[in-house]
């Protein structure tokens, strides 16, 4: 469950997380802030670790008092040959809100269904990358 406000850029490679693979971008990341008033600030380490990789980050001092959601969750629900769908749920207050499904081509390397906005769709993109990183060893999403 990645804070909704965290734009992950790269991977974590000296976080401390028992099992990173069990995280909710399927590894550490390291990234910025997009929470509004705190665009592009960079977390300190304690921060990537306790909450903008976790969510429900609400005592993060860059929160913001108005918000729709306090983490995201992704899934590979189904692979058909070159299709791989993921899940995706955004949760309030431990509760589902906002899900759907998101369809990446993986022979064409394209997102052939994609999220609206731009933070669950770059968070997508990493949990699918560290999911067939994990799955092939080497394959890396677009």
């Amino acid at each position: 469950m990645a804070c909704p406000f965290f734009m992950p850029t790269r991977k974590y490679e000296g976080g401390t997380w028992l099992h990173p693979s069990r995280l909710p971008l399927g590894s550490g990341w390291k990234g910025y802030c997009t929470a509004p008033g705190h665009e592009g600030e960079i977390p300190s380490p304690e921060q990537l670790h306790d909450a903008c990789n976790l969510g429900y980050a609400r005592t993060c001092p860059r929160h913001p008092a108005q918000y729709f959601w306090d983490s995201i969750r992704f899934t590979v629900t189904r692979e058909s040959g070159q299709r791989i769908l993921l899940c995706y749920v955004c949760e309030r207050d431990h509760r589902p809100g906002d899900h759907g499904v998101l369809e990446y081509d993986a022979g064409d390397d394209r997102w052939t269904a994609s999220h609206r906005d731009f933070r669950v769709q770059k968070m997508a993109e990493c949990y699918l990358e560290s999911y067939l990183l994990r799955k092939n060893g080497s394959a890396v999403a677009g």
